[in-house]
């Protein structure tokens, strides 16, 4: 029982993280290369402030790293690969249509 809580609760903060479509696509062009809240801010059509509270979000949850090069923060997509959600995290962003996230089948809507 102690593991089955502590999986939910792992998943439950990972759903968390990622239950935002802005979020989504954050990862999505991080994932494409590293990017600054401007970048970030023009190919979204998202206002700076709210791009940076999801940002925030992202590194709290432990999905992307931030790296300052003078007055600029540039982020990035961590390399969560070592992580069992993370794997998953990762083919879904790499186009799969279906993956395992835990005791789950997560499957991608078709358009």
């Amino acid at each position: 029982m102690v593991r089955t809580s502590q999986t939910a609760a792992v998943l439950a903060q990972m759903f968390r993280v990622l239950g935002d479509q802005t979020r989504l696509a954050i990862l999505m062009l991080l994932s494409e290369e590293e990017l600054n809240v401007s970048t970030l801010c023009r190919q979204l059509k998202v206002a700076q402030p709210s791009v940076s509270h999801h940002l925030g979000i992202l590194r709290l949850g432990g999905m992307v790293n931030a790296r300052r090069d003078g007055k600029e923060v540039f982020y990035s997509l961590r390399s969560i690969s070592g992580d069992r959600n993370g794997r998953a995290v990762n083919t879904l962003l790499d186009g799969a249509k279906t993956v395992r996230v835990g005791p789950f089948m997560l499957a991608l809507a078709e358009d």
